[in-house]
């Protein structure tokens, strides 16, 4: 496939606690009021069940991030073929070292006013882990097999009009299911959907803008009902809510609409301008509204084509891209927006212009984030196929649900203008043999059925095989995981002409920790198992950023990149797999906590260019090393710089091409350490001087400093801040060693949440308000409640003086 246009695209219903449209159609979400218990409990399903004494939690709901971490959970005696290893041997740690595996109930009551005839009820779980079973008033209503999956249910003919209703879930986690942190629990929101019987089907608004100029842009909207003989009216607005168009449509014999319509001077949605019209869609018999649904969606034209690679609205452009596994760090899998919305920024503030989700169906919020931020989209859907990575893993559906998992994730998202590609699959063993290109072609084929408008890529990291196979050469775009020797022969072998790094780098740091000597060092393990931050530290299988770069810098055929990973996330702690404790991963260039470790600055200094980037590393408290050998590395947007060590030079840097390394990263390999002063000056193009930092030993810690990533919170029980704690002398500078135990107590309109330090190796409990710095840093989690007003954190520690942030929250975000 030489060339794929797109024209996009984004649905998102607007989904509020209660949301009421003119009374024709209500969406409730259950959030509050659920009772939670681990086990099998036989009963717990039935209307009379006493689950008095059961917790009470609010969803989204994760029960497993509460822990304890403990070796025995997933220790497991198996070979990763993915990492290369041929002979088994214990692993801990694995999918986070926390109690995930096991069943669990949830159970809540609700009310419904009374039905009328030609009213009916979807209930919508936009997550459920994992294998959900649904019950109403006793009754079994449906179930699902994928934990990732969206999906609904009619639950009309089950439901008690006008009285109270019981909602059971079911949800079973078995060991050996999947290879990071997957989460326990309804993570993802519960929704009730009443409406009239003659309605907008769900997700069945599929808006394109196939025809864009300057001038004008033609919008089309296909819109799936239920009921024939009605009528339907469509006006788009503008951002600020200014109608722009119209549109009505009668139905005589059909449920389908198609309608198009036509925008003058178009405003095109991209990173730089992420513009979103709203299109209104009503439903109406004769004279009286049915239903009606308001859709976001961006105007965007995407190319891919051959050996010129791709383009968004006509401008070629790669893909800066970070993959993000689905848990939030301290928060576990438990959705929250404003834990994303905070993850997405300090990316985009890097110059991240993409997101894969890996490797799985991305939750709604985060698309609706990127719509909104301005970030492209490369939605996955699995990590396996028919054949097996774990034992418990998704082959087990593939045969019943595959299409099914598909096709809600289209039709749920496929209107979001950030997604410009799905994925079928990453790295899975089916890439062997015929019924491997067999399946491949039939996931395509559905994403295809269902989209016509957006490629479809698989990360492969059987390069060779799928070169023999064919199964690489069916692919819209071929994506190699790693395998950066591969890629000119892909290139060739391939048809498409171009490749997408659809999962790259690998390199493994901890923040603040750094090792001598500094060499390039593959699967490098240490005694504290720690990976050393001067970034030289990589996978077997994988390489360091600087190799692709050079890729993308120098082949207009490889499209860009989608780094593994943009955060540290739970589980899978390569290399520290057999050392226990390590529970998380090492992979991220921010860690646990949301932290930029030294690699954000090397990615920022080549990826932002709007922004000046001067970082200096390591940092410069290193009592025991005097006169050893210590190198500075720094990462910076300028060609060159001068370093100086206590005011003497060190002499002067310039990037050039003899390693990978030097033509991205600055080095001074002989300096032998002294306290004191780093400082570097980095020159222009013209040699001039253009920007200077620099860092000093720190004393002894005399002071808590805190900063917030915002003030002000919504009053709703669920918006969050992230408040940075670190350590400072009395001169105000950091203490990057610190390691003090700290504890925090929140006062007022607004709770305590959690804390993370970023430390991969910690057996503290995110949720206890207590934790100790790593590195000189951790980071406090305080939520707000449903009142308006102040809140204070306190944060204390011996031997220090008390520190205080004040926070307000109110309603009139």
């Amino acid at each position: 496939m030489n060339c794929i246009r797109t024209c996009a695209l984004l649905l998102y219903t607007l989904i509020l606690p209660v949301i009421s449209i003119a009374q024709v159609r209500e969406v409730k979400e259950l959030k509050t009021n659920w009772k939670f218990q681990k086990g099998p409990e036989k009963s717990a399903y039935q209307i009379d069940f006493n689950d008095s004494d059961w917790e009470t939690v609010q969803v989204p709901h994760d029960w497993a991030i509460y822990g304890p971490f403990d070796k025995e959970i997933d220790k497991q005696t198996v070979a990763i073929i993915q990492n290369g290893e041929e002979k088994a041997s214990e692993k801990t740690g694995r999918t986070g070292a926390l109690p995930y595996i096991g069943e669990a109930w949830y159970r809540t009551h609700f009310d419904i006013p009374k039905l009328h005839k030609n009213q009916k009820v979807l209930l919508l779980f936009e997550g459920a882990m994992s294998e959900p079973k649904i019950f109403l008033n006793g009754e079994k209503v449906g179930e699902w097999g994928y934990g990732y999956s969206y999906f609904y249910f009619d639950i009309t003919d089950e439901l008690l009009s006008n009285q109270e209703n019981t909602l059971a879930v079911h949800l079973q986690n078995r060991g050996l299911s999947s290879r990071w942190y997957p989460g326990a629990g309804l993570y993802r929101n519960v929704s009730l959907i009443i409406k009239n019987q003659e309605s907008i089907e769900q997700w069945g608004s599929f808006i394109t803008t196939p025809k864009i100029s300057s001038e004008k842009a033609s919008v089309n909207i296909k819109t799936k009902t239920h009921g024939e003989n009605n009528s339907l009216l469509t006006t788009i607005y503008n951002s600020k809510g200014k109608e722009i168009t119209s549109i009505a449509s009668k139905g005589l014999n059909t449920e389908e609409f198609e309608q198009e319509l036509f925008i003058p001077t178009p405003q095109l949605w991209s990173p730089e301008n992420p513009y979103l019209y709203t299109a209104h869609t009503q439903l109406f018999k004769e004279e009286q509204l049915l239903d009606e649904i308001k859709t976001k969606f961006g105007i965007r034209e995407i190319k891919y084509e051959a050996h010129k690679g791709f383009s968004l609205n006509g401008e070629v452009r790669k893909f800066k891209g970070i993959c993000l596994h689905h848990d939030l760090g301290p928060l576990g899998a438990a959705i929250n927006k404003s834990a994303l919305r905070r993850q997405l920024q300090i990316l985009k503030d890097m110059g991240v212009n993409a997101v894969r989700s890996s490797h799985n169906m991305p939750s709604l919020e985060q698309l609706e984030l990127c719509d909104e931020m301005g970030l492209m989209f490369l939605a996955e859907s699995f990590d396996e196929w028919a054949v097996a990575k774990v034992d418990s893993g998704y082959h087990r559906f593939f045969e019943e649900y595959a299409e099914k998992d598909i096709v809600n994730l289209v039709r749920a998202t496929r209107n979001h203008p950030c997604i410009v590609m799905w994925s079928s699959g990453n790295e899975v063993p089916d890439q062997w043999g015929k019924e491997g290109v067999k399946r491949a072609q039939f996931l395509q084929d559905v994403f295809h059925r269902e989209d016509p408008t957006r490629p479809v890529t698989v990360g492969m990291d059987q390069v060779k095989a799928t070169m023999e196979s064919g199964f690489g050469a069916l692919l819209d775009i071929p994506g190699l995981n790693y395998r950066v020797h591969l890629y000119e022969e892909a290139y060739e072998t391939f048809p498409q002409g171009f490749i997408l790094g659809s999962e790259t780098a690998s390199t493994v740091s901890s923040r603040g920790i750094y090792k001598f000597p500094v060499e390039k060092a593959m699967m490098k393990k240490y005694d504290d198992s720690q990976s050393s931050s001067y970034d030289l530290e990589y996978c077997s299988w994988s390489n360091l950023p600087d190799d692709d770069f050079v890729l993308q810098d120098d082949k207009p055929w490889v499209i860009g990149e989608f780094v593994w990973t943009g955060f540290d996330y739970l589980g899978e702690p390569t290399p520290y797999d057999q050392a226990w404790p390590s529970r998380s991963s090492y992979f991220g260039i921010c860690d646990l906590a949301g932290l930029p470790k030294d690699r954000y600055f090397l990615y920022k200094s080549r990826w932002n260019t709007e922004e000046e980037t001067l970082h200096i590393l390591p940092h410069w408290n290193w009592e025991g090393r005097e006169g050893e050998t210590t190198p500075v590395f720094v990462y910076t947007s300028y060609d060159s710089a001068e370093l100086f060590v206590n005011g003497k030079s060190m002499g002067i840097q310039k990037k050039h091409e003899q390693t990978p390394q030097n033509r991205y990263r600055l080095m001074w390999m002989d300096v032998k350490y002294q306290p004191g002063t780093l400082k570097v000056i980095a020159f222009n193009e013209n040699g001039e001087e253009a920007a200077v930092k620099e860092i000093h030993t720190a004393g002894a810690a005399q002071q808590i400093l805190l900063e917030t990533d915002r003030s002000s919170l919504r009053a709703n029980g669920e918006d969050l801040a992230f408040v940075t704690v670190s350590l400072v002398d009395k001169h105000g500078n950091p203490c990057p060693t610190a390691t003090n135990a700290l504890s925090f107590t929140v006062q007022g309109k607004g709770s305590f949440r959690a804390v993370c330090n970023g430390d991969a190796t910690s057996l503290e409990l995110f949720h206890l308000p207590n934790m100790k710095l790593f590195s000189g840093k951790l980071v406090v989690l305080v939520q707000s409640s449903h009142e308006e007003g102040e809140m204070k954190l306190i944060v204390e520690g011996e031997g220090l003086q008390k520190a205080s942030i004040r926070l307000t929250s109110t309603k009139k975000h």
